[in-house]
């Protein structure tokens, strides 16, 4: 009797399970780096004197790095595969996080803003090669199941980062520098462990190519259609953009607006409530969301999802004390799907070109360098105003699932 398929059955009833563990635990150490970003905000703005708006540098610092390395990645793994392109991420990674350590001797924001660069440069190769590679691990039809399985430990790693970031970074001295390096000092010895099990380790090398754009490039040999012909792919890009731009905004300031609404909270007790109540929301809402695709169509989940949180962010610019507060929660739940079933909306029948596509959606994640620094703005004197701005991303991330979608 013939078995039901895996979602990591290969080609000739081949696992791919192992290296889809191996690779999953990528998307776990990248949020582990992403969730520390929203402690650092709040701590440059007391260590440094930064303004809101200008704390948002401590985004702009990660993110920018997406827009600049997107491509240059892309390109280097189609030379050199997905393997090559996951270890030099990973070294990337450990060198930013090491960096810190020097970084603490000069009391200023620009070495750890400099440090912080040079991770998110890892983190750009490595999403780059992860997301896609999670995709192909498997049959065609579970690719948003799996990616979405994936990107929920990305979500545990969001939680872990605001909860032992905050422990050693609010707990300690607010003058004390090397506070600063204990996580990084962590996570980036845990990034050497793993860089070293994937140079051990073979991982099978996933040929993107449908049979059918074989069959039209033996009828049609010399023509291929440029990729910014495949309309569902150019609007995936800005798709990606603004929900990168939404989710960093929100995350980066979550501490600030729950502090305004409640002047008695500490810094300390604020980001716990990040991690326990809004990224554990967040990483609950992917793993609830890698199982609903097995009955959803993911197009439409991501429209629900969408408009659920374009209305919890009009509930958090009213100021609602108790009811804005868990319209900003639960944006967090509705947020978890957005990136990965963008993703695999966007690259879609993308053939041969699905890691150049690939590194043109990681570059939407430019979004969120911009997004912070211009809520920061809006909400100087009232920080709940700021949150127009991921208002207006849901809003085209709605039209987008609704119909740009569409191939």
């Amino acid at each position: 009797m013939k078995n039901k398929k895996s979602i990591f059955s290969g080609p000739e009833g081949k696992s791919y399970l192992i290296p889809f563990v191996l690779v999953t635990s990528l998307f776990l150490l990248w949020g582990f780096a992403h969730g520390l970003l929203d402690v650092l905000n709040k701590h440059f703005q007391g260590t440094f004197h930064m303004s809101k708006a200008v704390s948002g540098l401590v985004q702009f610092s990660t993110y920018i790095a997406y827009f600049i390395m997107a491509v240059p990645a892309g390109l280097f793994m189609k030379k050199y595969g997905y393997k090559w392109g996951i270890i030099l991420g990973l070294f990337l990674f450990a060198l930013g996080a090491f960096s810190f350590i020097p970084a603490a001797y000069v009391h200023s924001a620009v070495p750890f803003l400099i440090a912080l660069f040079v991770i998110a440069c890892g983190l750009c190769i490595l999403e780059t090669a992860a997301n896609p590679y999670s995709t192909v691990l498997g049959p065609k039809e579970s690719s948003a199941q799996r990616i979405n399985l994936s990107q929920s430990f990305n979500g545990l790693g969001w939680v872990l980062g605001p909860l032992i970031g905050g422990a050693l970074i609010f707990g300690a001295d607010e003058k004390d520098n090397f506070a600063l390096t204990l996580p990084y000092i962590l996570v980036g010895s845990v990034v050497v462990i793993v860089a070293i099990l994937f140079l051990l380790i073979k991982l099978p090398d996933i040929n993107e190519e449908s049979d059918e754009e074989k069959m039209e490039d033996i009828a049609t040999p010399g023509h291929h259609r440029s990729i910014w012909h495949h309309k569902h792919f150019v609007l995936a890009v800005v798709a990606q953009f603004l929900y990168v731009a939404s989710q960093v905004g929100i995350f980066a300031f979550f501490i600030n607006y729950v502090m305004e609404l409640d002047p008695h909270l500490t810094k300390q007790a604020a980001s716990k409530m990040l991690s326990l109540g809004g990224m554990a929301s967040f990483m609950i809402g992917r793993l609830s969301g890698s199982f609903l695709m097995k009955w959803a169509a993911p197009n439409k989940l991501l429209a629900l999802y969408a408009f659920i949180n374009a209305v919890c962010m009009a509930l958090v610019m009213m100021s609602l004390d108790g009811l804005s507060l868990g319209a900003l929660y639960c944006s967090f739940f509705f947020m978890s799907i957005m990136f990965p079933t963008i993703f695999a909306l966007g690259l879609r029948d993308m053939g041969t070109e699905t890691k150049k596509a690939s590194s043109y959606i990681v570059m939407g994640v430019a979004g969120g360098a911009f997004s912070p620094m211009l809520m920061g703005l809006i909400g100087g004197s009232n920080m709940a105003i700021g949150f127009v701005v991921p208002f207006i991303g849901f809003a085209y991330i709605l039209f987008y699932a609704l119909k740009g979608y569409k191939m």
